[in-house]
């Protein structure tokens, strides 16, 4: 990288004028020190205009030598770069996974919707269950209530004919 030969004259400058500033100070005191932080601030401030320019010079000829787009351009390549790094990652962790024996992800998936199916099967096997016992027991019903209908006409009869014995 080249460096500016402004920069080198005001570094040069500082420094001379901070050992300036250190043999005034050790001679005059105080009213130096004074003076002396004025010509510092006076000098920063410049300084500063100065990078501020500069700086302001580079960003133009960067954006003149590379275009308008080149943040678009950038930003859709580290887009780009960033994506392959998580498909490595998951990769990664995908094999170590493996090699530890731990399902995948779409296994897992899987396994519920295995459970899932496996459930609905029962619950209607279980529904089909509850409707033949349903109708096996009316079945039941219908045979001991007729049975006690019949015996409940015989028992009369019985009955009366205890009754006509005595």
């Amino acid at each position: 990288m080249q460096k500016h030969p402004d920069f080198d004259e005001t570094a040069r400058q500082i420094w001379q004028g901070g050992l300036d500033a250190l043999a005034r100070a050790q001679a005059q005191g105080s009213q130096v020190l004074d003076a002396l932080v004025q010509e510092g601030l006076a000098m920063q401030r410049r300084t500063q205009a100065m990078a501020g320019s500069v700086a302001e010079k580079a960003q133009a000829a960067f954006n003149q030598k590379l275009g308008d787009n080149f943040s678009d351009k950038l930003s859709d390549n580290l887009g780009q770069q960033w994506s392959k790094l998580e498909g490595l990652f998951e990769e990664r962790v995908a094999r170590t996974l493996q090699r530890l024996g731990l399902p995948t992800a779409q296994e897992l998936q899987a396994l519920k919707d295995r459970i899932a199916r496996l459930e609905a099967e029962l619950e209607a096997t279980n529904t089909d269950r509850r409707g033949t016992a349903r109708a096996s027991k009316t079945a039941a019903r219908k045979k001991t209530t007729g049975a006690a209908k019949t015996a409940a006409r015989k028992t009369p009869t019985r009955k009366t004919a205890t009754k006509k014995a005595r």
